[in-house]
């Protein structure tokens, strides 16, 4: 059974939800990515994620809960906080909030730091998971560390092969791009990572701009914010307008140079949430193709193009 995709049933769910309890590692769909999860509350099961992962332990982990009640015996949760709650929640929307001294969530998910980040999937398997494991789940996306995000089941298991206990098959992602990460200065929210809901859209529920965390001066840490991550074998050149004939082309909307052979479009019709949806199976398919050299067409930077450009100025940036 070790590593074996399995369906997202109802038996299989509450096996999974068994094997989060006695401190294994499975993997399970996300209305985002696949995420690795493990009980929150278990020190040595979190442990086996940063190893798993070949993650550093200095950056910190996602914790995933049903919703509000669940997350207010985790970490404090100020009037700002908890209005982003009510207009995101259950989504794709992670808030940076003051740890509890009284929560049995293990330090490891925090790195070492006073917060925590937590989450409340919409995607129904998710969900059934958590509901099935009785407790909150730690989950940092189903991927060897600073490789390309997986938004399938076949992306694990080739990723982390026999590693993992359970893989449960959601399905493709069907956002595709990690969560937005909030954290707080002042009671104000600052945009930690630009993700799947767009800076426009929490500025309209909050009625002010968004600050980004570069703007602050505070040393704030959070999920996804290595220099150089979410990146694939291949090295990668941004904001392509030609390319050679043996690269490979990420390309974005109407392209007017001649396409190299190795092309995908993340959308022909220049929708950013398609092209979202499709940026990291594209990224591995490209990757798969042996091209040396991904070229990537300008992508627009307003709405969710901030997050897409994000992640692909962290796939081009130099190797640690």
């Amino acid at each position: 059974m070790q590593g074996r995709i399995v369906p997202a049933n109802a038996e299989w769910t509450a096996e999974a939800g068994n094997l989060i309890r006695a401190g294994a590692l499975v993997a399970f769909a996300t209305e985002t990515v696949y995420g690795l999860g493990a009980d929150a509350t278990n020190g040595e099961a979190v442990a086996r994620i940063y190893e798993t992962k070949g993650r550093p332990t200095f950056n910190p982990l996602i914790v995933h809960v049903l919703g509000i009640e669940q997350a207010v015996i985790i970490g404090t949760f100020s009037p700002v906080a908890r209005m982003l709650t009510e207009a995101f929640w259950p989504g794709p929307l992670t808030l940076v909030v003051p740890r509890l001294e009284t929560t049995t969530v293990t330090e490891l998910v925090s790195a070492g730091l006073p917060t925590v980040a937590i989450r409340a999937p919409a995607h129904p398997l998710a969900r059934a998971l958590l509901k099935e494991a009785h407790r909150p789940i730690a989950a940092p996306s189903a991927n060897r560390s600073g490789r390309v995000s997986p938004t399938r089941a076949e992306h694990v298991a080739s990723d982390l092969g026999d590693k993992i206990a359970l893989i449960l098959d959601g399905g493709p992602a069907s956002v595709g791009l990690e969560s937005t990460v909030i954290g707080f200065v002042n009671d104000r929210p600052v945009l930690l990572r630009p993700g799947a809901i767009a800076a426009e859209a929490i500025e309209d529920v909050i009625s002010d701009r968004l600050s980004r965390h570069t703007e602050t001066g505070e040393q704030l840490s959070s999920p996804g914010q290595l220099r150089s991550h979410y990146a694939p074998n291949a090295s990668m050149r941004l904001n392509a307008e030609t390319w050679q004939p043996d690269e490979a082309v990420l390309a974005f909307g109407k392209v007017s140079e001649r396409p190299s052979r190795k092309t995908i479009n993340l959308s022909p019709s220049g929708d950013l949430v398609e092209a979202a949806a499709n940026l990291f199976a594209s990224l591995r398919a490209l990757d798969q193709s042996g091209a040396s050299v991904i070229a990537v067409t300008p992508i627009p930077t307003h709405g969710l193009g901030e997050a897409i450009n994000d992640r692909l100025e962290r796939a081009a940036a130099p190797r640690d």
